[in-house]
């Protein structure tokens, strides 16, 4: 059975996370969100107040509190209305829009803008509250903090689901852009992450600069998002798992490659300028039929969705459909992509990554 996150996992990360030294153990995904809401509970607390103490010269207290609540609230709404609108309205420096590959997810967008104005709001009423006390700010706060339960809940699991699997960086689909992929391709990348039933396989080959770890990256953190385990590994490190007997883990560890939903194998063969695979399908079936745990290495590529990060040349496609067949897999469930550019063209960095994509 294929893991996910209880209840028990949240409390338990969450009490690491307000309890644990951040200098100790590096800074996780969900302690960064944490910390990035306190951030927006204090921008709207901190404004408030200072707002307050001007206005309370000019008008009584009470007024004063909620005037200057009100005041940084619609303020904030201004600012994440057109921070949000701004991708979809605005046009880039020489008056083109920004074309996507695969467009942002804006209803997920939307509801992590929600959710920020639900912090600055809080802290803005709870400002307010604190300066003068008032029915009005008080009902506010509490209405809010009811409002701010489940989204809370959801972006803190749903960070959960983005750290376990040890993606080597942060990475949208959207933000993944190449002028060398057509539009089939693009339905097929769709047609593997939309679909229903586990074990689809995804080949992604091409050449050094084409993407393939980037795309990986993209379509395993949206599949994240959705609430699906993933783990993210090097082929070399999978085949030392492939010898592992105990399918338990490790304090640290939510789950391991046999109870992922997805599993992203990267670097599977080098690719140019290597000219030959170093890893052959036969070669790479050797490593899962090791010791007792071979038909369970079998029957868990079998019913796990994966991506495979191959070399430049596709030439072999054909040999890894075969052999992921012969372990029972389903030629309907097998996808290949080619990622290669075209000649005489200057790669485009398909991994330009944008840092301004986090409020």
């Amino acid at each position: 059975m294929k893991k996910t996150i209880t209840g028990r996992n949240v409390f338990q990360q969450l009490k690491a996370d307000l309890i644990g030294k951040d200098s100790y153990r590096g800074v996780t995904l969900t302690y960064s969100w944490l910390a990035n809401q306190f951030g927006h509970f204090s921008l709207g607390f901190i404004p408030t107040f200072l707002l307050f103490l001007y206005l309370k010269k000019r008008m009584p207290e009470t007024q004063a509190s909620l005037y200057s609540a009100g005041a940084i609230s619609v303020l904030w709404l201004a600012f994440e209305t057109i921070n949000f609108l701004g991708p979809l309205l605005m046009s880039k420096p020489g008056g083109v829009k920004k074309h996507y590959v695969f467009q942002p997810a804006w209803g997920n967008i939307a509801f992590d803008t929600i959710t920020d104005l639900l912090f600055f709001w809080t802290g803005a009423f709870t400002a307010s509250l604190l300066c003068a006390e008032t029915s009005a700010a008080a009902i506010a706060v509490v209405v809010l903090g009811l409002l701010m339960i489940y989204p809370a809940y959801y972006w803190y699991l749903t960070k959960m689901y983005l750290q376990a699997p040890a993606y080597p960086f942060q990475f949208r689909l959207s933000q993944w852009n190449t002028e060398h992929i057509p539009q089939e391709d693009v339905a097929l990348i769709r047609q593997f992450m939309d679909h229903k039933t586990p074990g689809m396989h995804l080949f992604l080959f091409g050449p050094k600069r084409s993407g393939k770890t980037s795309l990986s990256v993209a379509i395993a953190t949206e599949l994240s998002i959705r609430h699906r385990s993933a783990v993210y590994t090097s082929a070399m490190k999978l085949y030392c798992m492939f010898f592992d007997h105990d399918e338990g883990t490790s304090n640290d560890m939510l789950w391991n490659w046999r109870k992922a939903s997805i599993l992203v194998i990267d670097d599977i063969n080098p690719g140019d300028p290597i000219k030959e695979d170093i890893i052959s399908p036969d070669r790479f079936l050797s490593f899962v039929d090791t010791f007792s745990t071979n038909d369970i290495n079998r029957t868990v590529l079998k019913e796990t969705s994966v991506i495979w990060v191959m070399g430049d040349s596709d030439t072999s496609s054909q040999k890894w459909r075969d052999m992921l067949h012969s372990i029972g897999v389903e030629r309907g469930k097998m996808i290949s992509l080619n990622l290669r550019l075209d000649a005489g063209t200057e790669p485009s960095t398909t991994a330009k990554y944008d840092l301004q994509t986090q409020s």
